[in-house]
């Protein structure tokens, strides 16, 4: 369609009137009231301010008033504090590219003034009296007032009423103002914030100080449900230089793989203290948890990055949520990692009352005999793999001694998943520790312990070319295959190579595997070649071998765990929970369901009715 008008109706090109770039800008940085609550939190904040309140009315629409105990405006500048790109915060183009500030830009005062009716009133550090200024006068007068700021905006959008209709409900745009002061107060729990709404007090955080402010914060805000269900995060990724400066920082608290939710609204991550949404940290956050993270579930999450401002730009949005890393796959990596680790460590070895003796148990490679492991613990007692106590089992090669399967009462309370008792329909393993009763699900947590070890392998052989160590098989297993089969075992032999599988034609419709990964020598050859193929038929050969380590690992090592159904005898299931202890992840399985359950004396007790 052509949209070129006549000459004639040509409008000639003009310079805009200061009244309409202020609607601009006010269009960009206000679009609701919780984005001037927002706005105006920042400027407090830099101000130094240790207790701010926020006071509202009909949802925000008909009154915002933010107060702070800050350093305060003085007398003189106050006009300028309405004026379009008057800013304390910059002075130069190196100070734009380096902020430290929470604002920086000067546009949000005089964009709010040019769409409602506002009043400063300040009194600043040293000044004998406040003083008031009115937005739509200019006049200027004193007010009694102590030190600090308090920003009123009265009649939001009143000049421009089409806008109002844009806005839902007060209910609603009050639930969106809170939520912009928790986003704050998460950021700074060094700060006490307040909000009132119709006079009545909604929310109140107090000031946390001490090194467990930050957990105090997150209490507050966020409940003690999820600090319960999450773990402690500290992180530090030095640069190659090893320049503190060039240094990534990540800490916090991430939620188990337990506490995640059917939508994303408890996922917080700040940089340098701000409140951001950014891609490349959300998809960081996700990729740590694909091996632990059931469905479409989302990770709940409190993160706190700090990074030298000037390897990052918040210049990218005027409301300041967006960011740009100069080198976003550091950060990613840092942040993945990160939360990677956090998680690694199974919480029945860090629960308290796990290790309510003192005692906690840590796995030791024996050297020279690979795939065994000697339990030690800090009590001074061991369990020593003995000679002829080798259990067989699909997949997996354990060792297990008669001590470390028929243990003493105090030793068995010392194990966090404690000691076999039975095994429940074939599937599930009854164990007895210190809290209570322990339901382990074993082909669960049977195939956890198998992927960590392929990772483990495969991840030795790093390098150029990581692979996985393959033991020929004395005679080789053939089976009728099919055309894409057969296309699949000839296309990419060198990745079948690579994970340990050599798998020939032995006819024109039938594939003969030669060798399997030593891990699995115990398996299913041709179930574990099939379950491979068809894995690499559905993706491409330049990425496959980046992501073995996840579907390609964690389907071999599924189809190598001990299956349902499978009669274990005490010492086998005394020595696959032990692995578990020792087993990063072996909370959860390859596909994010958990592997065991603890239940405790007193919920046993109540389903007895004991001591009613």
């Amino acid at each position: 369609m052509n949209t070129d008008l006549p000459t004639a109706q040509r409008r000639p090109i003009l310079e805009l009137p200061s009244e309409l770039i202020s609607q601009i800008a006010a269009g960009e940085v206000v679009e609701r009231p919780a984005s001037v609550v927002r706005e105006l939190l920042d400027n407090a904040l830099d101000a130094g301010a240790r207790q701010i309140a926020v006071r509202l009315l009909a949802g925000g629409v008909r009154l915002i008033a933010v107060e702070d105990d800050g350093a305060g405006i003085p007398r003189e500048q106050l006009p300028m504090a309405l004026k379009r790109h008057a800013t304390s915060k910059i002075r130069s183009l190196s100070d734009l590219e380096s902020v430290s500030t929470m604002g920086f830009r000067g546009e949000a005062l005089a964009a709010i003034n040019s769409i409602a009716d506002c009043a400063i009133s300040s009194r600043a550090t040293g000044q004998s009296s406040a003083y008031l200024l009115d937005g739509r006068s200019g006049e200027l007068k004193p007010v009694a007032r102590s030190q600090g700021t308090t920003v009123e905006v009265k009649e939001l959008f009143f000049s421009t009423p089409a806008r109002r209709k844009f806005l839902k409900t007060d209910a609603t745009e009050l639930a969106h103002c809170i939520e912009a002061v928790r986003r704050q107060a998460l950021g700074r729990p060094d700060v006490g914030f307040s909000v009132w709404a119709e006079g009545k007090l909604m929310e109140q955080w107090r000031c946390c100080e001490g090194p467990q402010a930050l957990q105090q914060r997150l209490t507050d805000v966020l409940g003690s449900e999820f600090m319960e269900h999450s773990v402690l995060l500290n992180y530090r990724r030095e640069s190659q230089a090893g320049s503190a400066a060039a240094a990534v920082a990540v800490w916090g608290q991430v939620g188990t793989p337990e506490a995640a939710r059917a939508r994303a609204d408890q996922q917080f991550f700040y940089i340098n203290g701000r409140f951001v949404r950014d891609k490349v940290l959300s998809h960081a956050a996700r990729s740590a948890f694909e091996d632990v993270l059931h469905g479409q579930r989302q990770p709940v999450y409190a993160l706190y990055l700090e990074i030298d401002p000037r390897r990052v730009d918040v210049n990218v949005h005027p409301t300041k949520i967006e960011v740009r890393f100069r080198d976003s796959r550091e950060v990613h990596q840092a942040v993945r990692h990160a939360i990677e680790d956090a998680l690694a460590t199974p919480r029945l070895g860090q629960s308290p009352a796990a290790f309510a003796n003192g005692v906690e148990t840590s796995p030791m490679e024996e050297p020279g005999t690979p795939g065994s492991f000697r339990y030690a613990s800090q009590s001074g007692m061991s369990f020593a793999p003995a000679q002829g106590h080798r259990v067989s089992d699909v997949g997996l090669l354990w060792n297990a001694s008669p001590a470390a399967t028929e243990p003493n009462q105090e030793a068995a309370n010392s194990w966090p998943l404690g000691r076999a008792l039975a095994q429940l329909q074939g599937v599930y393993i009854l164990a007895e520790n210190a809290q209570g009763l322990v339901v382990v699900d074993m082909h669960a947590a049977h195939e956890r312990i198998v992927y960590e070890r392929l990772k483990a392998q495969f991840s030795s052989h790093g390098g150029s070319s990581p692979h996985l160590s393959s033991q020929p098989l004395l005679i080789p297993a053939t089976f009728a295959a099919t055309e894409t089969e057969v296309a699949t075992a000839h296309a990419h032999a060198e990745t079948l190579l690579a994970l340990g599988l050599e798998i020939t034609a032995f006819s024109a419709k039938t594939l003969a595997v030669r060798s399997v990964p030593s891990t699995l020598a115990q398996g299913d050859a041709t179930e574990l070649s099939r379950s491979v193929l068809a894995e690499l038929a559905q993706r491409d050969a330049s990425t496959v071998l980046q992501r073995a380590q996840d579907e390609l690992l964690a389907s071999m090592a599924c189809h190598g765990a001990v299956r349902a159904n499978r009669r274990l005898s005490l010492e086998e299931m005394n020595a696959l929970l032990r692995q578990m202890e020792a087993t990063d992840r072996a909370d959860q399985c390859n596909h994010g369901r958990p592997t065991w359950r603890q239940i405790s004396l007193r919920e046993l007790d109540a389903l007895f009715l004991r001591g009613r």
